[in-house]
């Protein structure tokens, strides 16, 4: 009831001047949650499972997947206008690993909103994401969170230039002066051309 109330006010006050974003967890990072208390820095507990207990893991993560579904369409019916999918402790996964327990239910989410919401964007946000860009463009999302580490140029030569960019500005940035986050923001203006981006920070 909360998220709904909050979402239908906030809707209500900002009409048309500014887009009411509505926020999800993915599969992998809520399971990462669950499985090792809190957040991790080896991620032992949670990559254990996936060695160990795989198919335990594919168990929760299909429940999760489905139930963070129907949740994100219930943001979008509250007024939320677009959907960011965070799957934050994706990024510390093998490729394989990725591919087996992030990819798949990444997409029943995706397919999810999409059935259901097909003109609603969806964002996807994943920490060190510099070497999953090609794996977020085709997940299926609108948008894909770009972290400091890859250039906008480099960005566009791996996924093209259909889907759309958000973020790209180291967070450390803003601990320098006015005039460096001055420049730093707009050379990633000036590199993005003004379309398909969103500006905000890696």
């Amino acid at each position: 009831p909360f998220v709904a109330q909050a979402l239908k006010s906030l809707r209500h006050e900002v009409g048309n001047k500014a887009t009411v974003l509505g926020f999800v967890g993915l599969p992998f990072t809520l399971a990462t949650y669950m499985v090792e208390g809190g957040s991790s820095v080896e991620y032992k507990k949670i990559k254990s499972m996936g060695y160990e207990k795989p198919q335990v893991l594919h168990a929760m993560l299909r429940k999760l997947a489905e139930n963070i579904g129907d949740y994100a369409n219930f943001q979008i019916e509250c007024g939320a206008q677009v959907i960011q999918v965070f799957d934050s402790w994706a990024g510390n996964l093998s490729p394989y690993d990725y591919d087996t327990f992030a990819a798949p239910y990444q997409r029943i989410v995706i397919e999810k909103i999409k059935q259901k919401n097909p003109k609603v964007p969806i964002i996807m946000y994943i920490n060190k994401s510099g070497a999953l860009l090609e794996r977020m463009a085709a997940s299926g999302v609108d948008i894909i969170s770009l972290d400091w580490t890859v250039t906008i140029a480099e960005a566009r030569a791996r996924i093209g230039d259909k889907i759309g960019i958000q973020g790209n500005l180291d967070p450390m940035v803003l601990f320098g002066p006015d005039q460096v986050i001055k420049e730093r923001t707009e050379e990633i203006l000036k590199a993005c051309g003004g379309r398909n981006h969103v500006m905000n920070l890696g």
